[in-house]
């Protein structure tokens, strides 16, 4: 299997992801599209392993395995759900690894043509969703009847304007573009977008320069002022999902995801290190088999987290790391803390701000959207994290352009 082979069909996987996975996922109701995508690309990257001349496989992937298998033990162990449970939850959990480590070790790389009808694609695209935008500012209604809820609508306008993103030239007047598709999801009224969107337009328009990326005065005031802005439009959510499930202030049958974040406080103490298992809390398998953890915490009877009626179970993606302990958020944020560092290392190979601020970008959509959704482990999350593995696939090859010239 050569590069060229996975460079040519993956670019075709790619397109094929995100359009069943992320454009037409709700609008024609296949949600089995990203779990077939997922075997697809497992079949893919075990034939690429297999043809390498020592089998070769990452370490950090391998590492993650690992620490997977001792989660799927640890919960059999202590009985946290069904053994049904069990293996749903660690398919589902392992899915946006798999996404991003299975691309990351395939490199593949996209040609100036196929970026070219790539970014074609996105603008067309774009162009037919923009008019349920602008209606859906006068007529909300049509993002639900359309889209079936406004955050895909904005997760499609995200998608779509960081792929142009990175199919451009990355000129001004692309970035200027790039803001103004990327404007499109303000219909939706979500006040996470409008954090991405802040944060977007300080990264393009600000940190696009070499020179801006060093600690001085104006940088760190940027930076502040990015951040303030990120979380005034999102005050009112962090308030409701870390301040007052700290303090307790309002009543735990008002929302589901605040009860969510709540009892994960609770469930991180009475289950120290390793959390209550897979399939306990806060997942979508935890809701289909439905999990004790709910009767023991007495939350059984909040609208949307009953057994019958466990539609709000999976609704934020935060409290569901209660399931793998403090132990588990070390891991999670480890991980992310070591993906920045490597892409910021291949810039500093390749000196192209371009790639490193989109991934910096997809981390902060993920990081943002997992507030108030289970982002990383839902058909969105599985394609950002196959486009991060891209993004870093190509700052690789260009640190290695860089050193052999």
């Amino acid at each position: 299997m050569t590069q060229e082979f996975i460079n040519k069909y993956f670019y075709y996987f790619f397109i094929f992801t995100f359009i069943f996975s992320v454009l037409l996922y709700n609008v024609i109701g296949f949600k089995s599209a990203d779990e077939l995508c997922g075997l697809a690309l497992l079949g893919i990257f075990i034939a690429y392993v297999f043809q390498t001349k020592n089998w070769e496989f990452d370490k950090l992937f391998f590492i993650t395995i690992l620490i997977f298998l001792f989660y799927t033990a640890y919960s059999f162990y202590i009985k946290s759900n069904s053994a049904f449970g069990i293996i749903t939850d660690l398919i589902i959990q392992m899915k946006p690894y798999l996404a991003f480590f299975a691309v990351y070790q395939m490199k593949p790389t996209f040609s100036d043509s196929q970026k070219l009808l790539l970014r074609q694609i996105c603008i067309t695209i774009w162009i037919l969703l923009l008019p349920i935008g602008i209606y859906g500012i006068v007529d909300f209604s049509i993002l639900k009847t359309v889209m079936e809820h406004a955050t895909n609508y904005a997760a499609s306008i995200v998608c779509l304007s960081l792929i142009y993103l990175y199919c451009s030239k990355f000129t001004l007047k692309e970035k200027l573009f790039f803001l103004l598709m990327l404007s499109a999801g303000l219909a939706s009224g979500r006040s996470k977008f409008y954090g991405f969107f802040a944060l977007a337009a300080s990264f393009v328009l600000y940190f696009d320069n070499i020179n801006k990326i060093k600690i001085n005065f104006k940088t760190v005031l940027i930076s502040l002022i990015t951040v303030g802005v990120v979380f005034f439009v999102a005050r009112d959510k962090l308030q409701l999902y870390f301040v007052q499930s700290i303090t307790g202030e309002i009543d735990r049958n008002l929302l589901a995801r605040f009860v969510l974040y709540a009892t994960s406080l609770e469930i991180f103490v009475d289950y120290f290190p390793f959390g209550s298992g897979l399939a306990s809390f806060a997942t979508h398998a935890s809701g289909v088999y439905y999990s004790d953890i709910y009767i023991k915490y007495g939350i059984d009877s909040v609208w949307g987290l009953t057994p019958k009626a466990a539609y709000f179970v999976a609704d934020t993606y935060y409290p569901s790391l209660a399931q793998f302990g403090v132990i588990g958020v070390i891991l999670y944020f480890s991980f992310w803390i070591y993906l920045i560092k490597k892409s910021f290392s291949y810039f500093r190979k390749s000196r192209q701000i371009q790639l490193f601020i989109i991934a910096a970008l997809v981390a902060g959509f993920l990081v943002i959207e997992n507030t108030a959704d289970a982002s990383f482990t839902s058909n969105r999350g599985f394609f950002m994290m196959l486009f991060l593995g891209l993004i870093m696939s190509e700052q690789y090859h260009q640190g290695i352009l860089k050193t052999k010239s």
